[in-house]
């Protein structure tokens, strides 16, 4: 049975967008604790920390808690069955063991990555792509 790593799997494009919301105010909270251990002035967090910089840190935020399934090749294999109507778009080699996977509904799409070793890279890699691809077009 493939492990489970995250929380969000938003079912349609308008719950993305809610929980893209939500973590805005986390966003916010890391941002300024950050600046603060990084012992900026209030004028340095004022010139510095902008709204772009918020707003990475929501996006990143958003894409790491995004529902990652890693599991051996057959239990991928069992995704793409279980999603038969899903354009499969796989990165990485077809020859390796292993694979992190995250089907995005809305986009009737499973998105994965093959990997040999180092799973939490695979993970986060895999995390990048489909928030890039899929969900940061429709935020």
């Amino acid at each position: 049975m493939p492990e489970t790593r995250g929380l969000l799997a938003p079912a349609t494009e308008a719950e993305a967008r809610e929980r893209f919301e939500a973590v805005g105010p986390a966003a916010q909270t890391v941002t300024r604790e950050v600046a603060r251990a990084m012992e900026l002035s209030k004028a340095e967090y004022d010139d510095r920390v902008t709204s772009a910089v918020v707003g990475t840190a929501r996006e990143a935020l958003f894409a790491s808690l995004l529902a990652v399934e890693v599991g051996d090749a057959d239990e991928f294999e069992a995704a793409k069955d279980a999603h038969p109507d899903a354009d499969v778009y796989e990165n990485g080699s077809p020859s390796v063991d292993y694979a992190a996977w995250h089907h995005v509904p809305f986009a009737d799409a499973l998105v994965a990555t093959t990997f040999q070793n180092e799973p939490d890279a695979a993970v986060a890699t895999l995390r990048r792509i489909a928030f890039s691809r899929f969900y940061e077009p429709v935020l």
